[in-house]
């Protein structure tokens, strides 16, 4: 069923036929509405209306209200893919999320499914940390030093479908942050050493913290320095091997954080996502990824404070959601993930009336053979027990 596209109220979309590694796309008529102008929210109801059942709208946590209103479903990167692949009936599967989401969610769909990503700009600085030409500098500098055959990679699912496929190719695995423990017992039980990538304080925080290795059990390869700046000696004494990356949103909240919210804040507790440095870790309350987050602020008690370390829509979410308990950001600094926030009501109407048009735009696909290597990578993680 097409619909005409309204043209009352122009549209100031960024990243439409983007090269997704530039920084903002290209053609940018118009000028840009208010957040959440009535006339953008009737055009984005009637586009999803007139798509019915072909369309699905994934909606991470971290995407602005205006646009969770439209998803059909919230969730974190990977349940969302998983939800798009119980969807094969739905024809356009629109991500409202980053670039490595929506690869995911490519990797896991049928063929006859198309990924739509509303900004093509909207990417992940720590899925960029780790590029594929790095990594495989890293790993041909541990083959010379005779180490690989003793190393399992592991990566988070925050990493491009390139680096998946790099952990399958090579007897590798991906996590999330609420199975990185499973994931790391699973790699070694194989072999004595893993490649953690791309996020270092996930990485420590789960060997050290869960797993009860100590700091010095973890070195970090910095793909900018030659050899990582590491010696042999210490690539071998060493049983994690952290990638020098990291959320620009998470990495942001210090230990003085804490020390100043609960100063400011009588009996608050401090819940913290374990992208957080390992010292702002250490002196969290609580700490778990965004579904037990989000799990945790439910069970609480009325009237209890959280400051909660993560992104910044997810936590003015929550403190919507439960009125009863005195929810803030850990950090007086707000940030946003400035990334994720480039997919807007604008963007989101262009690619809906677009589609009911039946013009697919800013479609996410993955290659056979890389999908086949992350989808193997991806299938050991679903494996863990």
């Amino acid at each position: 069923m097409a619909m005409a596209t309204q043209t009352g109220l122009p549209l100031f979309v960024l990243g439409q036929g983007a090269d997704p590694h530039s920084e903002r796309g290209v053609d940018c008529p118009g000028e840009l509405p208010p957040a959440s102008d009535p006339g953008l929210v009737e055009r984005a109801r009637k586009a999803k209306e007139a798509l019915g059942e072909r369309l699905f709208v994934l909606g991470h946590h971290y995407q602005r209200d205006e646009v969770i209103q439209f998803a059909d479903v919230t969730g974190d990167s990977f349940k969302l893919a998983r939800l798009a692949a119980a969807r094969p009936e739905a024809e356009y599967i629109v991500f409202c999320g980053v670039h490595f989401m929506a690869e995911s969610a490519d990797i896991l769909t049928s063929d006859a499914q198309k990924v739509i990503l509303p900004d093509l700009a909207a990417g992940c600085s720590m899925a960029d940390m780790a590029t594929f030409d790095q990594v495989e500098e890293c790993w041909e500098a541990l083959e010379d030093a005779g180490l690989a055959d003793d190393v399992i990679p592991v990566t988070y699912m925050n990493s491009s479908a390139d680096i998946k496929a790099f952990c399958g190719r090579n007897g590798g695995a991906v996590c999330t942050s609420s199975n990185a423990r499973r994931a790391l017992e699973w790699a070694f039980d194989q072999r004595g050493k893993v490649l953690f990538l791309p996020d270092q304080h996930l990485g420590r925080n789960t060997a050290v913290l869960e797993m009860g290795m100590s700091l010095d059990d973890c070195v970090v390869w910095n793909p900018h320095r030659p050899g990582g700046g590491l010696t042999r000696e210490q690539l071998q004494r060493a049983r994690m091997i952290l990638w020098k990356g990291h959320c620009s949103v998470h990495g942001r909240f210090t230990a003085e954080s804490v020390d100043d919210v609960r100063r400011r804040v009588p009996g608050v507790n401090v819940l913290v996502h374990p992208e957080c440095r390992h010292e702002v870790v250490l002196k969290a309350d609580h700490v778990g990824s965004t579904e037990h987050i989000i799990k945790t602020l439910e069970e609480a008690p009325a009237g209890s404070s959280w400051a909660v370390g993560t992104e910044l829509n997810l936590v003015k979410r929550l403190a919507a959601m439960f009125p009863d308990k005195n929810v803030s950001f850990l950090d007086r600094t707000v940030c946003y993930c400035s990334t994720m926030n480039r997919i807007d009501l604008p963007h989101l109407v262009w690619a809906l009336e677009s589609l009911s048009l039946g013009e697919v735009v800013n479609r996410i696909t993955v290659d056979e053979d890389t999908a086949h290597w992350a989808r193997v990578a991806l299938d050991r993680m679903l494996a863990l027990p």
